[in-house]
């Protein structure tokens, strides 16, 4: 999850209009598009929490062999986009300037109780609940319609600054 942008990402953010808050907040992503689990950011309290969905689109290349014939999305990439999602959240907040080579760090509590398939829109939810140093803590949460999939607790690390 790290930030190429760094500081000048930071400024750019906190400039944006209220009119695009979450059009830019996938700018803090430093994934390319073949690894972004991320479609869009709904919405954005920068800092704090957000909201972004994924559509699984059901030309992924895993898909292929996860499972053949009947395919579902890895559950560990549930995780990557709660953790991606998380990231943005953190690496908005207006008084933190963005910790370079933000990575998830460690996973607590981690429930995977659903599936989603091709088709379907993920829901994903992310709050910050805590911060030392360089450790962002997050809840975080994916759901499709009304369908829970997962919850779980994030450890987000950065390189000391």
């Amino acid at each position: 999850m790290e930030s190429a942008g760094g500081i000048q990402s930071h400024r750019a953010f906190r400039k944006m209009n209220s009119d695009e808050p979450t059009k830019n907040g996938l700018e803090f992503l430093p994934h390319g598009p073949e690894f972004r689990f991320l479609d869009k950011v709904s919405h954005l309290t920068p800092g704090k929490q957000g909201a972004g969905e994924y559509r699984v689109r059901g030309d992924e290349p895993f898909l292929r062999g996860h499972f053949p014939g009947d395919p579902i999305f890895p559950g560990v990439l549930l995780v990557e986009a709660a953790a991606q999602l998380a990231g943005v959240v953190a690496q908005s907040d207006p008084l933190i300037p963005p910790l370079p080579g933000l990575k998830l760090a460690a996973l607590r509590g981690v429930k995977i109780t659903g599936a989603a398939r091709p088709g379907d829109v993920v829901q994903l939810e992310a709050r910050v609940i805590g911060r030392l140093g360089n450790l962002i803590q997050a809840e975080a949460r994916a759901r499709v319609g009304e369908k829970q999939l997962l919850l779980a607790e994030l450890t987000l690390s950065g390189e000391s600054v």
